[in-house]
């Protein structure tokens, strides 16, 4: 156990030590905390629909004095470690033998730790979502009152980073709704029902009157589970789908075709965050341990199937995924992984050394970047704010040079082609864009509008900056 807390926080600093730039999402979150440490917390309410993490960060400065970044990154590593040594706990529960695999999975797979250097609301929406499923497997095993309503507290802290943790409750509820019809685990069902929603009816009534319930978060959600919403989405996507074929026999087929699709893509995506540890589901007898992960690890078995119903609906609501929405999914799975990795080293020791080096190989991969640094980024902010007035307009291709600058991250962002397009063009003195001076683009663009190069910051392996202006 200590040995994957430590070597979390070690691949963590890893990781962060070899960051030269923030994400996108990173530098927006640091921007709403430094408004909010300026200005109060009405103002992150103002720039973002769901800024908790945000008011952490910015709370946690004012408190401790630390920069905001450093307060960031440091909640970031613990809530990884936080994560990664729960799911090894929670396997060293059911199956000891696995536990040391369990422990080079929770620290290579890449579907989380791919994102350490990285600053995100969903390092706390696993740490908090994964110590619900701890407490849940304690709970089943030693029962109690207290064991259940701090299921509830553990769901309620996941949902402050995503809201899609309620999907826990509604799993959880679907796990033990069956023993109400069992004489002999009533019990167990009053204990998980009863006395958490007895506190906390009192408490949602009062949170009831302060939810901005037309905030778009809550919209989204509303959207995604509301059945004429989901049939609107569908059949808009797959009339779309279907006018797009050549033969119109397939026309009726483009429904199925849309839904096994978006299926195929989630899961194949899914398994590709698994990485190497994959491998050993190749081996035959890998797929009766789904047995031993629905008796032993059910309550993640019912999240993860809540889960991918949730990712489904999205990928049709909004027509686009990303691996860093789906690495959850692994994340409920990693039992299962670390499981088949155990029986296949245990029947075959020579391979299971050979996915042991390839294991610490990853563990490696994902916190050690090869590529070219983003330096320019920040160059290019620091040219900003020295040759530009801060109350002139100026459009950035990318917000994170903004930052740079010390004048925040603008919202809404806009594409470049609407930006440098008639009736929007004229909004702006300056353009920040992320391409070399000699694409014929914009050579051709600057010709028309009369634009000329004020600064040029190139990348050895990537895009360069280019500032424009008249």
């Amino acid at each position: 156990m200590w040995l994957t807390f430590i070597g979390s926080l070690v691949l963590s600093l890893i990781a962060m030590a070899g960051t030269d730039i923030l994400a996108r999402d990173a530098a927006f979150y640091m921007d709403i905390a430094y408004q909010a440490s300026l200005h109060g917390s009405s103002i992150a309410l103002e720039m973002f629909n769901w800024p908790w993490f945000a008011l952490l960060i910015a709370g946690t400065h004012s408190v401790t004095g630390l920069p905001l970044e450093w307060c960031a990154h440091l909640y970031c590593a613990l809530f990884m470690a936080g994560t990664c040594t729960l799911l090894v706990d929670c396997i060293r529960q059911r199956v000891p033998e696995a536990t040391w695999w369990a422990c080079l999975v929770v620290l290579a797979m890449p579907a989380i730790n791919q994102f350490r250097w990285d600053i995100i609301r969903e390092d706390g929406f696993w740490f908090f979502c994964t110590l619900a499923l701890w407490l849940t497997l304690r709970w089943e095993t030693y029962g109690g009152w207290l064991r259940a309503s701090a299921i509830y507290l553990a769901v309620a802290a996941a949902v402050l980073f995503r809201l899609e943790a309620l999907t826990l409750l509604v799993a959880l509820g679907a796990w033990q709704l069956p023993n109400l019809f069992i004489s002999g685990r009533r019990r167990q069902f009053l204990e998980f029902f009863c006395l958490p929603l007895v506190l906390l009816v009192p408490v949602l009534a009062v949170l009831a009157m302060y939810v901005d319930w037309q905030s778009s978060r809550i919209e989204l959600m509303m959207a995604l589970i509301s059945p004429q919403s989901i049939l609107t989405n569908f059949n808009t996507l797959a009339h779309q789908f279907g006018s797009s074929l050549i033969n119109k026999y397939s026309v009726d087929e483009a429904g199925r075709i849309i839904f096994f699709g978006l299926l195929a893509s989630l899961l194949i995506k899914t398994v590709s965050m698994m990485g190497p540890f994959a491998l050993p589901f190749l081996w035959p007898r890998s797929w009766s341990l789904w047995q031993l992960y629905w008796k032993s690890f059910r309550p993640f078995a019912y999240v993860a199937a809540a889960y991918l119903v949730i990712m489904m609906l999205f990928f049709i609501h909004s027509q686009f995924m990303i691996g860093r929405y789906l690495s959850f999914l692994d994340v409920l799975l990693l039992p299962l992984l670390a499981v088949a990795l155990a029986r296949l080293a245990q029947a075959y020791p020579k391979l299971g050394k050979a996915m042991l080096v390839l294991g610490v190989l990853m563990m490696l991969a994902n916190v050690i970047s090869l590529g070219g640094k983003k330096t320019n980024f920040v160059a290019a902010g620091q040219w900003v704010a020295q040759h530009i007035e801060e109350q002139t307009p100026v459009f950035y291709e990318d917000g994170r040079i903004s930052y740079y600058a010390g004048r925040g991250y603008p919202q809404p962002t806009l594409p470049r082609e609407t930006a440098i397009a008639p009736g929007s063009l004229e909004r702006y003195q300056y353009f920040v864009f992320e391409a070399a001076e000699s694409e014929p683009w914009l050579q051709a663009w600057m010709a028309e509008h009369h634009m000329k190069v004020l600064a040029s910051f190139p990348q050895r392996k990537g895009k360069t900056v280019t500032v424009v202006g008249r």
